[in-house]
């Protein structure tokens, strides 16, 4: 009899566990996160190589938790507004952290 009170327990536990592996904290993501994140660094690596004054300079795109880190060199701080633009007007781009000084 005792026995038939665990059963609901034990499913209710397994069913629960794949939840928690899935979840993110601060400094991880979530399944779903990584994927939009990845979508996200696809998307803005696309829309810095369509601007033709963008393309011929070394940009690194890191996404996460569909906040945007530029990394990399460029010849004046124009260039470096223009590349934040940029990132800041692709869909799904939370917030962008423009290419060090």
């Amino acid at each position: 009899m005792k026995s038939a009170l665990w059963i609901p327990l034990v499913v209710a536990l397994a069913a629960a566990m794949p939840m928690v592996g899935c979840s993110s904290t601060r400094t991880t993501e979530s399944t779903g996160q990584y994927i939009d994140s990845a979508a996200i660094t696809s998307k803005v690596k696309a829309a810095l190589l369509n601007e033709a004054s963008l393309k011929s300079f070394q940009i690194t795109v890191d996404a996460f938790k569909d906040e945007v880190q530029l990394s990399g060199f460029v010849n004046s701080d124009e260039v470096k507004a223009h590349a934040g633009e940029v990132v800041a007007g692709v869909a799904g781009v939370r917030s962008a952290k423009d290419l060090p000084s």
